[in-house]
């Protein structure tokens, strides 16, 4: 189990809630926009393995984890080559990867969650 308390991120959220409650408009990053959060509680259970492999240093089921995610898509936010690592949450009943993953901030400790392969991302709240 990774050890909280983990970093939040509230910039973008508090911006949109403060627009929503006295009016006016957001601006924000294509990383901002697409990294949202979620609580350690609401990940899926496979989420929970993954994160105790990652603890542990493995091993892991899939060749490619803990492999270097270059952030290609620019959703996360930007940081040098080598930072992010990713790492296969299992699909049940998928005979292949699957679209799940863990992305791993070397830095600051901190893991995000895709459902999607890479669309989105929600940073793991380990404090709820």
């Amino acid at each position: 189990m990774r050890i909280p308390p983990r970093i939040t991120r509230i910039g973008t959220s508090a911006a949109v809630l403060s627009a929503l409650l006295i009016g006016g408009t957001v601006s924000a990053t294509t990383a901002d926009a697409a990294v949202g959060s979620i609580c350690y509680t609401r990940l899926p259970s496979q989420a929970y393995d993954t994160l105790e492999l990652i603890d542990q240093g493995g091993p892991f089921p899939y060749s490619q984890d803990g492999a270097v995610f270059q952030n290609r898509e620019g959703v996360l936010p930007s940081q040098t080559s080598g930072y992010y690592h990713e790492y296969t949450v299992k699909t049940p009943g998928s005979s292949t990867r699957g679209a799940r993953r863990i992305v791993t901030g070397k830095k600051t400790d901190e893991d995000y969650y895709t459902a999607d392969h890479y669309v989105t991302f929600n940073l793991v709240n380990y404090g709820c």
